[in-house]
């Protein structure tokens, strides 16, 4: 079977977290969040800057390197809105001949509004987002160069389904 790198892709609150834990309990491949390495980052003393939020990228993509070298499929949890961010998982991929899968999560705006004011996390060097920075991201976000998949997490049961789905195809 080939090793697959899962890379999803979405606006923080629109459920990349979520759908990412989902997958990882029910195929057992490992997950590499960006924001907790760069919440640790954060608690080590780097101050938040551009760098540290590439280094932590850097970080997800060595621990990912790792695991697909051993054979092991991995998934990664980041917003990878930009282009160079994606390009990252296509060059990692392509280095271990890895099927690379983008996922692109998001839910209707209400929804997506809601979790953003709701949404509490013990992430210290992580403020929480507001929505006015949610429509500064979508100002900021690049055009697919490829076609990801695209689930909407408004009903996290579904969008595990059509998940499974995509990966097993």
């Amino acid at each position: 079977m080939q090793i697959t790198l899962v890379a999803l892709a979405g606006l923080p609150c629109s459920g990349k977290s979520s759908l990412a834990e989902l997958i990882a309990k029910t195929i057992g491949w490992p997950v590499f969040s960006v924001d907790p390495i760069e919440s640790a980052m954060h608690r080590a003393g780097i101050p938040s800057n551009f760098e540290r939020g590439l280094a932590a990228y850097l970080v997800a993509e060595n621990l990912a390197d790792e695991n697909l070298k051993q054979g092991v499929s991995v998934i990664i949890d980041a917003s990878n809105y930009v282009r160079p961010a994606r390009e990252i998982w296509s060059t990692l991929a392509e280095k271990h001949q890895a099927r690379l899968v983008f996922i692109e999560c998001s839910c209707p705006t209400k929804i997506h509004q809601q979790r953003v004011q709701s949404r509490v996390r013990d992430m210290p060097g992580f403020p929480e987002i507001t929505w006015p920075d949610i429509l500064q991201r979508i100002s900021e976000t690049d055009p697919w160069e490829v076609d990801p998949i695209k689930i909407d997490t408004s009903d996290m049961t579904s969008a595990l389904s059509k998940a499974l789905k995509a990966l097993s195809s």
